[in-house]
């Protein structure tokens, strides 16, 4: 079966590097006559029975004069693009790009489009990610195929460039959508021009490398009551900062924006001549443990994209209400990354999530194993998982019997959202069934 694929991956590779190029290229007015041109060439060659031969020469003749057209093309230009640091999947990146003309004469009727790296992966990922599909999909749902392509991973774009005066310049507001996580490359910027009959684009390239973190989708959350309560922490002020209810004064140390005023020393502020603040030791704060289950034998498995979504949710929203959070998943190795006030920011636990890959070498026990080691110093216990099996539901029953609150969220395939709570039977209001297409709105629904 293997030498089928390699060969399937060879047509692949050459009719989507063809496909790119012939997009870029020709105009729309271009493909159209193009493919005309084509068609006269397949069915043309009977000249007994049809007149498409003359159709084929009046085609052919159309596209030696737009290729010859697009020889004059002798235009250099600079770019330099002034990028985010983030950009969010499924929502907009705007940026900017300031284009300067390094020639003597003016340049009209130009198109940016930006060129990116090449997503198409090696044979390996490929091969894996096509026996997963095969296993998920029926031979004939080709438009699904389509539709969850993992290797895309931007939109192109076309942006319209005013013109150029001699040596002149201009910026331009260029706007393109993320559609997956991770690390976004941008090769370089390509600025094109129509030739005259407005069939073939020609080309100046300007290289241009630069990355950008595209953040994991994020959902709205409603106010949720999450699972426990203030746990008392050893070393707590090396590990909260300011979070919790304080027990010992330490120090005294200059006002910090955020310091609450009934902190100020006001004895203190009246010698030095500015704010002095005290700080105290605390001990006694919420820390909650976020568990990500990334076990899935589907390279680019959409679960495993949605629980990263829903992790990346509560992660913004446990950290804006003052407690710290622990996330827990298992990738090359075991990690746990806290974050909160004095720690991470949100934003690092998202940088975070933005790499997270799927777990496919290891055992689900392995996780387990991970989480078990940490509640002794958790409050409560977040679960996002892709599936509710007899693994799952035993980390569930473990984490029960050592009375950790636990809110659990599953993902699951469209049309199996009925599943039983389990362990949770008792408590339904902490076991929710998450179905992709639909995450937003029951998220929405929680209380």
């Amino acid at each position: 079966m293997k030498p089928i694929y390699r060969v399937l991956f060879l047509i692949y590779r050459i009719g989507s590097s063809l496909w790119f190029r012939a997009r870029r290229r020709f105009t729309p007015a271009g493909l159209c006559v193009a493919g005309g041109f084509l068609v006269a060439v397949t069915v043309g060659a009977d000249v007994e029975n049809n007149v498409l031969y003359q159709e084929f020469a009046l085609l052919l003749a159309l596209l030696i004069a737009a290729f010859a057209g697009c020889r004059f093309f002798r235009a250099t230009f600079s770019a330099t693009r002034a990028l985010p640091r983030f950009g969010t999947a499924g929502t907009p990146l705007p940026y900017r790009v300031r284009l300067k003309n390094l020639t003597g004469r003016a340049q009209t009727g130009l198109t940016l489009l930006e060129d990116f790296a090449d997503p198409r992966p090696p044979f390996g990922e490929w091969f894996a990610f096509q026996l997963a599909e095969n296993k998920r999909l029926r031979p004939f749902q080709v438009s699904e195929r389509r539709r969850n392509n993992p290797f895309r991973r931007v939109n192109p774009v076309a942006v319209p460039v005013p013109p150029l005066g001699p040596r002149g310049q201009a910026e331009l507001s260029v706007e393109i959508l993320p559609l997956r996580r991770g690390l976004l490359r941008f090769a370089g910027l390509t600025l094109a021009r129509p030739d005259p009959l407005g069939l073939f684009r020609a080309f100046s390239r300007v290289s241009a490398p630069q990355t950008v973190l595209v953040l994991p989708k994020r959902y709205w959350l409603p106010p949720i009551a999450l699972p426990g309560t203030m746990k008392y922490q050893q070393g707590g002020v090396a590990l909260a900062a300011n979070i919790g209810r304080s027990e010992e004064f330490v120090s005294l140390r200059d006002y910090r924006r955020g310091d609450p005023l009934r902190h100020i020393h006001w004895r203190s502020w009246a010698k030095a001549g500015r704010p002095i603040v005290k700080e105290f030791e605390d001990e006694f704060f919420v820390r909650h443990a976020l568990v990500l289950d990334t076990f899935t034998g589907e390279p680019h498995s959409e679960l495993l994209e949605e629980a990263v979504s829903v992790a990346a949710s509560f992660a913004c929203t446990v950290l804006t209400q003052e407690s710290l959070l622990d996330l827990l998943f298992v990738g090359a190795e075991s990690y746990c990354f806290t974050a909160g006030r004095g720690l991470a920011h949100a934003d690092q636990m998202l940088e975070i999530l933005a790499s997270v890959r799927a777990c496919a070498d290891k055992p689900f026990a392995t996780l387990e194993h991970l989480v078990l080691a940490h509640v002794s110093v958790v409050s409560g216990c977040i679960c996002v998982l892709q599936k509710w099996d007899g693994a799952r539901k035993s980390l569930v029953e473990k984490l029960r019997a050592l009375r950790v609150p636990v809110l659990v969220f599953v993902i699951a395939p469209p049309g199996k959202a009925n599943l039983d709570a389990g362990p949770l039977r008792a408590e339904p209001e902490r076991f929710h069934v998450l179905e992709p297409g639909k995450i937003e709105e029951q998220l929405a629904g929680l209380s």
